[in-house]
């Protein structure tokens, strides 16, 4: 499986939000995608899942351009978890929201192999003790690790991902971490993250893209984006890449 972004661009009105971006992910790949609010990461990732359309470029999946695929077959082969999402409420409770990862596959006509994933994929998740709960009483954290299920439950090749660890603390942000590279390693599933925290970037993606003013800054192994000089040009803050525990980690001074 090869998911490759082509020279996309897109803007709203006259406004350009992101300018010829060109990226690649492929099997079994953690891709990072950084950059400060309003660099263009979450317009990039909706043009990847064409929830918008790009204004000029390819999107390629498993040879096939993806801006003509029906919005069934793309969610057969991509999971998205949005940063807000309110179009789950209609359905009440946490079952029916990770049984909507079933969609593409039953024209609403679930069957017992579709209940024991959504259960298996509400556990991964440990949300399976919510699963009677009103989707709309839930925490925020709550909330995001049952989005992040619903995206198991769809089985897709690709995960995109914004922002899945927002709202968590810090025990469910390394649990949501650890259950991405578990996919990643047992069932060759491809993702693509939004992630603020560069710490988080540097320990769990085997690449990285980090934007700026909706262009390409910097891209390619994570440790190779997230270092002192790009933070500093792009964020506008100086950071000290430390090695003391063996692997880089990002201290401000």
């Amino acid at each position: 499986m090869r998911f490759i972004i082509d020279g996309i661009a897109f803007s709203y009105d006259k406004s350009p939000i992101l300018k010829d971006i060109s990226l690649e992910l492929k099997d079994s790949e953690i891709l990072g995608i950084l950059g400060p609010n309003g660099s263009g990461k979450t317009t990039l990732m909706k043009c990847m899942n064409r929830i918008l359309t790009p204004k000029q470029g390819n999107i390629i999946l498993n040879d096939e351009n993806l801006l003509k695929m029906t919005r069934m077959d793309i969610s057969k082969l991509i999971g998205y978890v949005p940063q807000n999402s309110v179009e789950e409420l209609c359905f009440p409770t946490v079952y029916e929201v990770v049984m909507m990862g079933r969609r593409p596959y039953g024209y609403w006509r679930m069957n017992s192999d579709d209940d024991e994933i959504v259960w298996e994929a509400m556990t991964e998740m440990s949300v399976d003790n919510l699963a009677v709960h009103r989707f709309d009483e839930l925490s925020s954290g709550q909330t995001q690790r049952v989005l992040m299920a619903r995206a198991i439950a769809q089985r897709a090749n690709v995960l995109l991902l914004d922002e899945p660890t927002s709202n968590l603390d810090i025990k469910y942000q390394i649990d949501v971490m650890e259950t991405v590279k578990g996919l990643v390693g047992t069932k060759g599933v491809s993702v693509c993250a939004i992630i603020h925290d560069l710490d988080l970037a540097i320990k769990y993606c085997d690449k990285a893209v980090l934007l700026h003013d909706g262009l390409i800054y910097s891209a390619g192994k994570v440790e190779d984006v997230i270092t002192e000089n790009n933070i500093r040009h792009v964020y506008g803050v100086d950071i000290v890449i430390d090695h003391t525990y063996g692997r880089p980690h990002v201290v401000v001074p």
